[in-house]
């Protein structure tokens, strides 16, 4: 399936690992040039170089902190001419109402939920301005499927769930698109680190993290987590024209995960 997407510049943020990283090779793949966003330069200098080798295209790195709103106007002036942006960067704190302090709640939204929404407003300008773009939005299952446990995180996804339904159905008389994607549980390095904190804590022992992944992955379909790729295949199909009617819906990719009795 020809996706046209060749020569489109993609800016992706939280790109460094995870579904960030998935999603810059994705669209290295089909011939993009590539802007990746994220704070660890180390890390992000090594994907680009990485992503510019295998695939022969033009990987850009960005180290920014975009919790900080300066920060994520200098990125949106230093891409330029942005076609499609991919809003990934963020990770909210689990717990409940008095688990999370005011502080860590602030701090996780300003990089999530508010760095989303800013970072949006200022390529979103420059889209109405040509008249065309794609603003993807990575949100989280956790949105739709309210949890008490990570009330910090479920209200700010279905905050952006409703933020990306509410343009979406703005952006299309300026040639715009805004859709969103909710991952289930995926396999990443973020999700890992909390297999090795539950092991911690119940065996006293971070390297025994796998038995905790096998004992969730069976219960979970097909009885494992999500791949980044997977959820970077979804992403980069939303942004091309084969998905040219899709305007403020948001895309569940969990494996029925969140149908399922609780």
């Amino acid at each position: 399936m020809e996706l046209n997407l060749v020569g489109k510049n993609v800016l992706i943020t939280g790109a460094s690992k995870g579904i960030g990283l998935a999603c810059a090779v994705g669209f290295a793949e089909e011939g993009c040039v590539v802007h990746l966003a994220a704070r660890n330069s180390v890390e992000l200098d090594k994907a680009c170089n990485e992503i510019s080798k295998k695939y022969g295209v033009n990987a850009i790195a960005h180290v920014y902190d975009l919790s900080i709103d300066e920060n994520v106007q200098s990125l949106a002036k230093e891409c330029g001419d942005i076609d499609i942006l991919i809003n990934n960067a963020g990770a909210i704190p689990g717990g409940n109402i008095f688990d999370v302090t005011d502080a860590r709640w602030r701090k996780a939204w300003d990089l999530k939920v508010f760095g989303y929404i800013n970072l949006t407003r200022e390529v979103y300008a420059s889209m109405k301005a040509k008249g065309k773009g794609v603003i993807v939005n990575i949100i989280g299952l956790a949105g739709e499927r309210n949890r008490p446990d990570y009330i910090a995180g479920t209200t700010g996804n279905a905050g952006l769930m409703a933020f990306t339904r509410a343009l979406g159905a703005e952006s299309v008389d300026f040639g715009i698109r805004v859709v969103g994607v909710n991952p289930g549980r995926v396999e990443t390095d973020r999700q890992i680190n909390h297999h090795k904190e539950d092991a911690a804590k119940e065996f006293g022992d971070t390297n025994r993290w796998e038995e905790i992944r096998a004992r969730i992955s069976n219960t979970l379909p097909f009885k494992r987590s999500g791949r980044a790729d997977e959820v970077a295949d979804l992403t980069v199909f939303l942004a091309s024209e084969r998905a040219s009617y899709m305007s403020g819906t948001v895309v569940t990719i969990d494996a029925g995960q969140s149908l399922r009795a609780r």
